[in-house]
């Protein structure tokens, strides 16, 4: 798809999803220069925040689909990087938000509200931000989004107790959320980690080396997809849990629901959902650098690959620690990425995937829902009053 010119990839609805993957490690470096830009601004914000209460103070990320995952792969990565003794990281959608409130905030917390949106405009993102303000005492809003002129960025400017954040060349026009999803989890990884900047931009930087080297290696991303397979299911530990669920949600949006997926843990996918794979089943584990968890990722690769059960089982692995010995696609010579930047990466993987997947069925991937029953902004959402 990459080699294609512009006029081949208009002809299979695919140009601007195609370009959207391919510039996604320029924007990782943009991204940094982002977050250098507005270091004062996140100090300030954080400081204020921090003030609110005694205790710590809890961070929760928050979007819907695409954007839910941004928090559920940043999250357990800041759990052990992050200023664990002043935040609590904690994932949260929007729509558990706004649908249950209760269940999920807790009014006495001093809360930040991460909210995570590519257009600012789903009415979740919204009504998030204002049920939270109803009901939690003390809260600050921290916005990241790829939107200016969003109704998430616009209706915060002159709100004191948020801070947005913008990364308008990641806001993608394809169906799909692919630099949107990797520049806000990296964005908002630079914020809550506690490495120094020097540290985070040479990691940032290998892995924009390694996402260009998933462009160029487009051809053995391609060989996984020869068979006659229905099925797909990504498998990964820690924060490759969430980006895992990305890359299913990935597979079954532009394919249009014509190839059934999967996703879980890779110590989790034993426990019934197992049950998935058979002989049409493309199996994918992303392999974790730290050398503890990259154990159980190899066992479940072992498993599966030795129960002869899946057409393909795949590991998607750096070069830093024990490898799976079967069918890969491996990153080699680099020095081990931690997950927070190796997803980078490894989501490109995926998101090739499901390009080449999506024309493989004969979907257009630039707009995947020949119905127009799903949306690149959702439609039909009813939010009703709360009273906190």
């Amino acid at each position: 798809m990459f080699e294609k010119s512009v006029e081949e990839l208009k002809s299979l609805g695919a140009d601007i999803t195609t370009a959207e993957i391919k510039q996604q490690p320029e924007l990782w470096e943009d991204t940094f220069q982002i977050y250098a830009d507005n270091k004062a601004a996140i100090e300030k914000f954080l400081a204020e925040a921090n003030a609110m209460g005694e205790g710590r103070t809890s961070v929760i990320f928050t979007g819907a689909g695409t954007s839910d995952y941004v928090g559920d792969t940043a999250a357990p990565y800041l759990r052990h990087v992050g200023d664990t003794d002043t935040y609590d990281f904690k994932p949260v959608a929007t729509t558990d938000i706004v649908s249950a409130p209760r269940d999920f905030l807790r009014p006495e917390d001093p809360t930040i509200l991460v909210s995570f949106a590519r257009s600012g405009n789903s009415p979740e993102s919204l009504a998030a931000v204002e049920v939270a303000r109803s009901y939690v005492k003390n809260i600050k809003f921290l916005n990241i989004t790829c939107a200016p002129e969003g109704k998430l960025a616009v209706e915060s400017a002159d709100d004191p107790d948020s801070l947005t954040l913008l990364i308008p060349r990641a806001n993608d026009k394809g169906f799909a959320m692919t630099g949107s999803y990797s520049c806000m989890t990296l964005l908002t990884t630079f914020i809550f980690d506690t490495a120094s900047d020097e540290q985070k931009l040479a990691w940032v930087k290998q892995a924009a080396e390694m996402g260009r080297e998933v462009v160029s290696r487009e051809g053995e991303i391609a060989a996984y997809l020869s068979g006659d397979f229905n099925r797909v299911t990504y498998l990964g530990s820690g924060a490759f849990g969430g980006l895992a669920q990305e890359s299913q949600l990935k597979i079954l949006e532009l394919a249009h629901g014509l190839v059934a997926t999967s996703w879980d843990t890779s110590m989790g996918y034993r426990h019934g959902p197992k049950s998935f794979v058979d002989d049409k089943t493309l199996v994918f584990v992303f392999v974790n650098n730290d050398a503890y968890t990259r154990q159980y990722d190899l066992d479940i690769l072992n498993e599966i690959n030795g129960d002869k059960i899946a057409q393909k089982t795949v590991a998607v692995q750096q070069d830093a620690g024990t490898l799976f010995e079967g069918e890969s696609f491996t990153f080699a010579g680099r020095d081990a990425l931690p997950e927070g930047y190796l997803a980078l990466p490894y989501v490109m993987v995926a998101q090739v995937i499901s390009l080449l997947n999506s024309v493989r069925v004969g979907n257009t991937p630039d707009t995947p829902s020949p119905t127009g029953t799903v949306n690149r902004v959702v439609k039909g959402v009813t939010i009703h009053p709360f009273t906190a």
